[in-house]
């Protein structure tokens, strides 16, 4: 029959063990995801191609590969296929939740099946492809995004984007489901982008009165559309003209003035004093 000391001598034995097998699950779990709290900090396309050949954002901006910097200093890469480039200028760090992981939110173009927004991430010390949206169907036909924000309150980010921006363009708006970017809700007469470009920053999301809403141009960019995401559908609340074509960067500055920078110059505007679509002022 076991004695007190005995019991007490097996339970310390115990403690001892599960005390190592902690640090050593620790280590593993820092060999495996890099050091505690590590996150993508940075990241740059690297390798310039010339295999696709379309440019919407301008040369040189067709890349085969990413490069990813963590906040430990980890270095990460992905090299996409030989059908695929990353038609963009630079890779946008995002998150979906305000405590989540950090993403890299990317332009993959595919030389058949066109455009798509592809969200990467960190996975035990590679960085891969998380999640893609539907591509736009047919080769040379490119999308911009618009952002990242919560755009219906609930916690979670949505991702919005104009496809096709050059040619009659569409605003959509996707949500994270699993490895899918799956489409919520659409809505066309959108450009955010001109051809041959690299300025990408057309269009921005503002919170106004207390909620995110897209600011992105009517299709001939002389209009500035003000559009919120509610009941699961995209709806334009005010509309916006401009003296002149918008050419450059759309910034918001305060809840209630945005600047945009048209052919004639930067124009300030509260989108709240803007009349609802149809209406003039």
């Amino acid at each position: 029959m076991p004695t007190p000391q005995s019991r007490r001598g097996t339970a310390h034995l115990h403690l001892r063990t599960l005390a190592a097998c902690a640090i050593a699950l620790c280590l593993i779990s820092t060999l495996a995801y890099g050091a505690v709290g590590d996150n993508l900090a940075s990241a740059r396309y690297a390798e310039p191609v010339e295999r696709y050949g379309h440019f919407a954002p301008g040369r040189p901006h067709e890349y085969a590969r990413v490069e990813a910097e963590t906040t430990a200093g980890v270095k990460l890469t992905l090299t996409l296929p030989q059908d695929d480039v990353f038609e963009d200028v630079a890779p946008r760090l995002v998150r979906l939740t305000a405590a989540g992981p950090a993403f890299l939110l990317a332009i993959v173009s595919n030389r058949a099946t066109g455009s798509a927004l592809a969200l990467l991430g960190a996975d035990n010390g590679r960085l891969v492809m998380v999640a893609r949206s539907a591509p736009t169907g047919k080769a040379r036909r490119w999308l911009n995004p618009v952002g990242v924000a919560d755009l219906d309150g609930d916690g979670v980010s949505e991702i919005a984007a104009v496809l096709t921006p050059h040619i009659g363009g569409t605003l959509k708006v996707y949500r994270r489901e699993g490895r899918i970017l799956k489409e919520l809700a659409a809505l066309p007469g959108f450009s955010n982008h001109i051809y041959g470009t690299p300025e990408l920053r057309l269009s921005a999301i503002a919170t106004l009165g207390g909620r995110a809403r897209l600011l992105v141009p009517d299709a001939a960019r002389t209009a500035l559309r003000v559009v919120e995401l509610r009941d699961g559908r995209l709806r334009e609340t005010n509309r916006c003209p401009l003296s002149a074509p918008v050419t450059g960067p759309i910034v918001p500055t305060s809840d209630t003035e945005v600047l945009v920078t048209t052919q004639s110059g930067v124009q300030r505007l509260d989108p709240a004093d803007c009349p609802p679509p149809g209406e003039s002022k």
